[in-house]
C-alpha cells in the first residue's frame, strides 16, 4: 500500500531509497564512485511505478465493467 495517495512507495520502499540516498551522499564525499547505489535506487522507484500503474489499470478495467 502506498504511503500517500500521490507516492508510489510504500515505506518500506521510501526508507530503503532514503538509506541509499544516505550512502551516496557519503560515497560521494569520499570521492568515490555512486553509480550502482543510484541504479539501485531508480530501479525500486521504477518497479512501484510499475506496480502501481498495474493496479490502476486493473482498477479501471473492473469499474469498466459494472
Amino acid at each position: 500500500m502506498p504511503a500517500t495517495n500521490h507516492d508510489d512507495l510504500t515505506w518500506g520502499e521510501i526508507a530503503r531509497v532514503v538509506a541509499i540516498g544516505h550512502k551516496v551522499q557519503r560515497l560521494k564525499a569520499r570521492g568515490k564512485g555512486t553509480a550502482r547505489l543510484e541504479k539501485q535506487a531508480d530501479q525500486i522507484i521504477a518497479d512501484a511505478r510499475a506496480r502501481e500503474a498495474k493496479k490502476a489499470r486493473e482498477a479501471a478495467e473492473r469499474r469498466k465493467k459494472k
